[in-house]
């Protein structure tokens, strides 16, 4: 897989991007569930107030609460006192709290100098005294407190009065220290024993008396917390939904640029390959491993960046946030919802993956299958057997089909399950999170950001399992495109490459050539040793499996003789280029071949940009003129895939007109006159003659009257050459083509066709 993905280097920077925005979206996406917690605890529990640290605060109040603390220095140290001439700075906060009912006369006001550290330690030291001061200043308690005082003591009925028409403050005020502690005893003891959480709400509260105090609407403030949060919010989530949008856009662009490189590299590969590797690799295996194999990495792709990059730093960051930002006592809520998605995952990872290996294979063998018999459908059909083929298709596509059931049956099962696990943890975390909410614990906001960073980790795993289930299949498809891609062609060009002999131009030498197939036993070819001059026509002919067509084979390179040696232009073939020796070499095949287009863009094949007088010839050479005209596009009369469209001998008489429009030193018909009647074959070779008059011709042939008149006719018999001479001369001293020869004219025919 790593090999495979290395052909990334060609989209590196777009890459870069797409980690950088996957770390900005996780970013983005962690934040998220602090904003809930913040409107639910802060906006709408708190009132829209942070903390227990009042922003603004009466001198009035401010002279009360420092009543009930030790510590004045510290508190007012960190307050600046505001009288009828406010600089802008304390002008804003003013107006943030207070709008236009400041007056500075009646309101002079402490302002807080603002600092993170400042606030933390003032949230500390000024909540206990806040609830005390507004604890004492409530009516009911302050009427409490004083009747107490009354029958605590044995104090005249004139000072019992005027301590009822004083306030409490004022008493405490001007009691001894020991006196103050006594009366705030029982109400400081509830403050100490009370949980953090609902002190601090507690002291939050009093903030909010404070503010009232001094005439802020901390209704406006509240909804003004909780509009901005709220903006802030779906900002984040428009910046989330912005970078996912691009992120899946640049990771679907690397992906099918990945694919288009896959796809380049392997048909390069494979446009390479000799003859012996293309039949290691079945053509329906290389289709496959160039579209399907290629398609699943492809999909793999677009998953694969966010969850090397993106699923990490949510899991990650999520349970660091969840360790920081709540109760940790939860925290294993997060861990049993792991284990159970591994659980899960790793239980049909160890049921599926013997089937991702199976499921490419039985493609291989229905594009197989079908292709067969597509391809010889007419025999099929001929015989037939219509029924016979069905089933045998049939049998290929259920094996393929219960493979995939099988597979979408425990990937279907995967979804329900998982969802399952994510809907007990959220219930598992609101009943546990209730009760902590219930004992002071944990706020609700809090644990409503739990349950949203739980679920992000869970997601984060999810994503980690789906593709741990894809992954599988593409690993497998990525080990098919290796096998390909690491092939090292059995023929490769020279390290330095030869020139040809310009003096030999032509001359085609087998030396004591021999061959034999990859991987068998026996010689197809042994001891081959005969000369193709240019100017001579060289013919090849031999009893069905003698070695013509390999022969053949051997010249251009498409297997290398395995003894001996094989000379063109005097030089040995292993020691120039394939592409400058098929460069000279025009080869019209045993099974003529067209491709899909036009008769022009066939004959032209070699170069398209050959003049239409050069195609004419060619095609008038090869007698194809005839039925080429009687089109009623002519040349641009369409070519189906294959050349389906038109007879074997049109298809034959193209092939040829292809050859001969390249004009190459060395012609190779290889039984390419076998598909036309004996007027055109005749007609055809005297027109060729006139046009390889300096050119070497080389035709294997079944037909004797094709190759009658070659200057050389070389006789092959169980691989080895038997006979090497013209006709006459192989008519009375080779016996093997005697038989030939008479086993397709009788002898007056041969004779009246060959004679002297």
């Amino acid at each position: 897989m790593l090999k495979v993905l290395s052909n990334l280097k060609n989209s590196f920077w777009r890459v870069i991007i797409i980690v950088i925005l996957l770390c900005v979206q996780a970013t983005t996406d962690l934040a998220l569930p602090e904003y809930t917690s913040k409107i639910v605890n802060i906006g709408i529990q708190n009132g829209g107030i942070e903390n227990a640290v009042p922003k603004v605060i009466s001198k009035k109040d401010m002279e009360e609460l420092l009543i009930f603390t030790n510590e004045d220095n510290e508190i007012l140290d960190n307050y600046t006192l505001v009288g009828n001439s406010p600089n802008k700075e304390q002008e804003k906060i003013i107006h943030k709290y207070l709008g236009n009912n400041y007056v500075a006369e009646e309101n002079t006001i402490y302002i807080l100098k603002e600092n993170k550290e400042t606030i933390n330690n003032l949230s500390k030291i000024m909540s206990t005294p806040l609830m005390e001061m507004t604890t004492i200043k409530n009516k009911e308690t302050e009427n409490q407190i004083k009747e107490q005082i009354i029958q605590n003591s044995n104090m005249p009925e004139t000072q019992k009065q005027y301590l009822q028409s004083q306030s409490l403050i004022d008493i405490i005020k001007n009691s001894t220290e020991e006196q103050r502690q006594q009366i705030l005893k029982q109400y400081s003891d509830k403050i100490d024993n009370m949980q953090e959480s609902i002190k601090e709400q507690a002291a939050i509260a009093s903030v909010k008396q404070v503010y009232k105090n001094l005439g802020v609407d901390t209704d406006k403030l509240q909804n003004n917390y909780i509009l901005i949060a709220g903006i802030q919010m779906l900002g984040i989530a428009f910046i989330t939904m912005v970078l996912a949008v691009t992120i899946m856009l640049l990771s679907s662009k690397v992906a099918a640029k990945l694919g288009k490189t896959l796809r380049d590299k392997v048909f390069k590969k494979v446009i390479n390959f000799s003859n012996k590797e293309l039949s290691e690799f079945s053509t329906a295996s290389l289709i496959t491993r160039s579209t399907n194999d290629i398609q699943q990495i492809q999909q793999l792709m677009t998953m694969l960046f966010r969850v090397v990059v993106y699923a990490p730093i949510i899991g990650i960051g999520g349970f660091i946030k969840v360790l920081t930002n709540s109760d940790n006592q939860m925290a294993w809520i997060v861990g049993v919802a792991i284990l159970a998605i591994l659980v899960i995952v790793g239980t049909l990872f160890i049921i599926v993956m013997p089937k991702f290996k199976k499921l490419q294979e039985l493609i291989d063998r229905l594009n197989q299958v079908a292709r067969e018999i597509l391809t010889g459908l007419p025999v099929i059909r001929a015989f037939n057997k219509e029924n016979k083929e069905e089933a045998r298709f049939e049998m290929s596509n259920q094996n393929l089909m219960k493979a995939n059931i099988f597979v979408d049956r425990a990937m279907s099962m995967m979804m329900p399950l998982l969802m399952l696990v994510m809907n007990s943890i959220a219930i598992l975390i609101v009943w546990v999170g209730g009760h902590n909410v219930d004992n002071g614990n944990m706020q609700v906001g809090d644990m409503m950001a739990f349950i949203q960073y739980t679920m992000q980790i869970v997601m984060a795993f999810l994503m980690i399992s789906m593709i741990s289930i894809m992954l599988p299949r593409a690993a497998v498809s990525a080990r098919r495109i290796n096998e390909v891609l690491e092939t090292k062609p059995d023929i490769i060009d020279p390290k330095e490459n030869k020139k040809f002999d310009m003096s030999k131009k032509g001359l085609v030498e087998f030396k004591n050539v021999s061959f034999r197939y990859p991987d068998a036993d026996t010689e197809v070819l042994s001891d081959i040793n005969f000369t193709a001059n240019p100017g001579e026509t060289t013919a090849i002919i031999g009893s069905t499996g003698s070695g013509k067509s390999t022969i053949v084979n051997l010249l251009p390179r498409f297997y290398d003789v395995t003894g001996g040696e094989l000379l063109v232009d005097g030089i040995n073939i292993k020691e120039v280029s394939q592409k400058e020796l098929r460069e000279i070499i025009g080869l019209v095949p045993q099974k003529g071949i067209l491709f899909s287009g036009t008769i022009e863009s066939n004959i032209k094949y070699s170069n398209q940009l050959m003049s239409n007088e050069q195609m004419e010839e060619a095609a008038q050479i090869a007698q194809a003129t005839e039925f080429i005209e009687s089109k009623d596009k002519k040349y641009q009369e369409p070519i189906a895939q294959g050349g389906s469209n038109v007879s074997g001998g049109q298809k034959q008489r193209l092939a040829i007109a292809r050859a001969i429009a390249k004009d190459p030193e060395i012609f190779i018909f290889d039984d390419s006159f076998s598909a036309l009647d004996f007027k055109t074959d005749s007609k055809l070779r005297e027109a060729l003659m006139k046009k390889t008059k300096n050119k070497t011709v080389i035709i294997v042939a079944q037909r004797i009257s094709t190759i009658m008149n070659a200057e050389k006719i070389v006789v092959l018999e169980e691989g080895k050459v038997v006979g090497i001479g013209k006709h006459n001369e192989l008519m009375k001293n080779n016996e093997t083509y005697r038989q030939i020869a008479l086993s397709q004219l009788s002898e007056d025919e041969l004779k009246e066709e060959g004679g002297e």
